[in-house]
């Protein structure tokens, strides 16, 4: 059993990692900040903290044999306010772990890297990313190429994770479901756009597969590919009297790609458990029982609920300062 440090770990993808970290008998650590929570109850042992406050995480990734790093600004409209701090966060704090820790690092990129491309991509065909967050990840993966490192490049995530974490409906699988539940009307751009899907709990095995191995690398992981349209098509299959209506195409939805996470399969034992009928059936059971109080709330969105630190013309904090007023100076993200 491995001693898991997870920084970054409170959010959608650690949540499920955490608990199943723990019932697989490791010893697990989370590391967060906190930026979307006002607690942490999972019964865990858990440091809030910054990974720009390199002093205070020194000592945690000293105590880790495997540091998984959730910790960044995730997804291309959240990046896009801010260049430079994109950069601070996802690139050069990955730098320096790779600088100062020689264990285990299973390091989370995504398949956005690859652009608009034709044909099923592998590891090894080009990349071409066309924003800020997949740059920054694809910089961040060379950092850590010399290191032993298995690094994932996730397909977009959907569904429900564990008990405590946060939902997010920003994402296309869970977007779709939303709208057609409260507007019975799904908005579609493009449509014809794929998108490699994975549920969120799937990650977490593979994760595990990667601390009980020796594989080093770089893997795609997604469990389908998908048209837009087909993901449309599949939320009104469980929601019958949502429409869907065809527009033009957006530059965020410019993105075309299909992946194999043969290599996943092969080297790491992948075999996802979920798919996109059972992440919709969750997300639209939680709507139709009520068990969230306000499916608007910016809470739920990575762009809407940074956004006030983010841009400086709606954050009172202003240019120098991107961070929440309740936090230190020498603050940032998680």
């Amino acid at each position: 059993m491995a001693r898991i440090l997870i920084v970054g770990g409170a959010g959608y993808v650690g949540g499920w990692l955490t608990d199943c970290a723990m019932a697989e008998g490791h010893e697990v650590r989370v590391y967060d900040l906190l930026l979307y929570e006002r607690s942490y109850l999972k019964p865990v042992a858990f440091v809030n903290g910054d990974i720009l406050d390199r002093p205070s995480l020194v000592p945690h990734l000293e105590w880790a044999d495997v540091v998984v790093w959730l910790a960044a600004l995730v997804g291309d409209g959240a990046c896009a306010f801010d260049a430079a701090l994109t950069w601070k966060i996802n690139v050069d704090s990955v730098g320096w772990l790779a600088s100062v820790y020689d264990g285990r690092i299973v390091f989370m990129s995504t398949c956005s890297v690859y652009g608009a491309q034709d044909g099923v991509l592998t590891e090894d065909s080009p990349i071409n990313p066309l924003s800020d967050y997949a740059r920054s990840k694809l910089e961040a993966e060379a950092l850590l190429a010399s290191k032993d490192a298995v690094i994932f490049r996730l397909g977009t995530l959907y569904g429900v994770g564990d008990t405590y974490s946060r939902l997010r409906l920003d994402l296309v699988v869970n977007v779709l479901t939303l709208k057609a539940l409260l507007n019975r009307r799904m908005s579609v751009f493009g449509g014809a756009q794929y998108r490699p899907l994975l549920h969120v709990r799937d990650v977490a095995g593979a994760v595990l597969r990667a601390v009980e191995t020796g594989e080093r690398g770089i893997f795609n992981l997604h469990a389908e590919n998908c048209t837009i349209h087909e993901v449309a098509r599949a939320v009104q299959r469980q929601v019958p009297d949502a429409s869907i209506e065809t527009t033009g195409t957006r530059f965020q939805d410019s993105r075309n790609y299909r992946v194999s996470s043969v290599r996943a399969a092969e080297r790491l034992g992948f075999d996802p458990a979920y798919d996109v009928d059972f992440g919709i059936s969750q997300v639209r059971e939680l709507v139709e029982e009520r068990r969230i109080i306000d499916l608007t709330d910016a809470h739920f969105s990575n762009v809407e609920s940074l956004q006030p630190y983010l841009r400086p013309d709606v954050s009172p904090l202003g240019r120098e300062i991107h961070i929440p007023h309740q936090l230190s100076r020498h603050r940032s993200f998680t």
